[in-house]
């Protein structure tokens, strides 16, 4: 007979979302029983690094997100490289692979996603790989040797992240992207001009407007040799990557009544449709403050903190979701790019205001006095600053043009405004809303 233990907590995934709804959890309740699963076999570590680990071969111990005794000290159960099967949300049980059965009072869904892997002639040939996991990262490793030249199926984060660390391994790296520019859903154009000029000049080469129509191996080593594009263009290669993006993992609601839209649909306390099951992080559709409705977001800090919301309220403390958006801060091939929400306006009803010189660039999106969407590239210093100003909902008609001054600065906005974020201590001060240590993008949180 399969073993079966109670929880009064049980988390499904291990990253950011996870961490965030234990320690959530333990501020209130010191004594319930947690238990984490994840099908991954590590401990929690930063998902935005797998692309160092590839670049730089960086220990595990570098990439951890928490301490390696965190589960320990937090009287946590951690359940690693186990599969949950199946999911019965009236009965409260989960069964998992290999056997064995949990009993849940209350249930978090941080399954992150799935990379998404197109219908492609060849795409299951040795050598075609996918970089959303640090075992991705792995294997990737173990192949390079003799790896002359890669084709990257997509140039949004995944893509231009693994890029990157393909060229510091001394690979010769073509990205194909069917959209026209890179980055095209975090970036607006312009910025996106001076990443495709930033992997050019790293010796990267760049195809967009064009898609990988087959995959084509050499016939002695039943291994990758070339691609072939939807116009009859064909590119030499001995690894493909497939960096298109990744889907929200949802499978084990199926048959539950959850409700699902794109991805796992939440409230404004990160509760799902059935009662006592929370989701957040890639796999969840939360409140988005600045379109107004839910939505994907899938980065880090937005799958953390949904995480932490979901925790308090699991541990009964009523905690209202403040609202996410998408958050990105990322340094490529020594540029650095922080966007966020709305980078390009819906329709002409936004006001933009913008600034250019050299390599620097910045620009922020208005609509009726208030900021919506933010791009800085290459002078990132005061971001958090206007970040900060978007989140709070703070009218800026009156000093609007200061924002993409060349001295722009907490003193360049009324009193009223300033003087409150300088008496806030360091660690949650306005310009350190947004951390550019470590890419955060699609992707990387749970």
């Amino acid at each position: 007979m399969a073993k079966i233990e109670k929880v009064e907590y049980l988390i499904i995934g291990n990253s950011a979302g996870s961490i965030g709804a234990a320690e959530a959890i333990r501020e209130t309740d010191k004594a319930g029983a947690i238990t984490i699963i994840s099908d991954e076999p590590y401990p929690a570590y930063s998902r935005p690094l797998i692309s160092e680990y590839l670049a730089e071969r960086c220990s595990l111990e570098r990439m951890l997100f928490r301490s390696p005794d965190f589960y320990k000290v937090n009287n946590i159960q951690a359940v690693l490289g186990k599969t949950v099967e199946r999911l019965d949300t009236e009965a409260h049980t989960i069964e998992l692979d290999k056997g064995g059965r949990i009993i849940w009072e209350k249930l978090l869904l941080a399954t992150g996603g799935l990379p998404v892997v197109p219908q492609i002639e060849g795409v299951a040939r040795r050598g075609v790989f996918t970089f959303t996991t640090l075992d991705d990262a792995k294997a990737i490793d173990r192949f390079l040797r003799g790896v002359a030249g890669a084709v990257v199926i997509g140039g949004g984060l995944i893509g231009v992240s693994i890029t990157e660390a393909l060229v510091k391994r001394g690979i010769k790296v073509t990205v194909v992207e069917m959209q026209e520019r890179i980055l095209n859903t975090i970036l607006d154009e312009e910025a996106s001009v001076l990443e495709e000029e930033a992997l050019r000049q790293a010796g990267a080469s760049i195809v967009t407007g064009h898609t990988v129509a087959k995959i084509s191996c050499d016939s002695t080593k039943d291994a990758v040799s070339s691609v072939t594009l939807d116009d009859g263009n064909s590119i030499p290669c001995n690894l493909v990557i497939l960096a298109i993006g990744v889907r929200p993992r949802t499978e084990l609601t199926s048959g539950t009544g959850i409700k699902i839209n794109r991805g796992i649909v939440v409230d404004r306390y990160m509760a799902t449709s059935s009662p006592d099951v929370y989701a957040c992080g890639d796999a969840a559709e939360a409140y988005d403050f600045i379109y107004g409705e839910n939505r994907l977001n899938p980065v880090w800090p937005n799958a953390y903190i949904g995480g932490r919301i979901a925790g308090f309220n699991m541990a009964g403390v009523p905690t209202e979701y403040s609202g996410g958006t998408a958050v990105n801060s990322l340094r490529y091939f020594g540029l650095d790019v922080v966007s966020a929400g709305m980078v390009t306006p819906l329709d002409d009803g936004y006001e933009v205001l913008s600034e250019k010189y050299d390599h620097t660039y910045k620009k922020v999106v208005l609509k009726d006095g208030f900021v919506v969407g933010m791009v800085f590239a290459s002078d990132i210093e005061k971001s958090g600053i206007v970040f900060n100003l978007m989140k709070d909902r703070v009218k800026v008609d009156g000093f609007k043009q200061a924002l993409v001054a060349d001295n722009f600065g907490l003193v360049s906005l009324p009193e009223k405004i300033w003087r409150p974020q300088l008496e806030m201590p360091p660690s949650v001060s306005a310009s350190s809303i947004i951390s550019t240590e470590q890419p955060e993008g699609i992707l990387m949180g749970e």
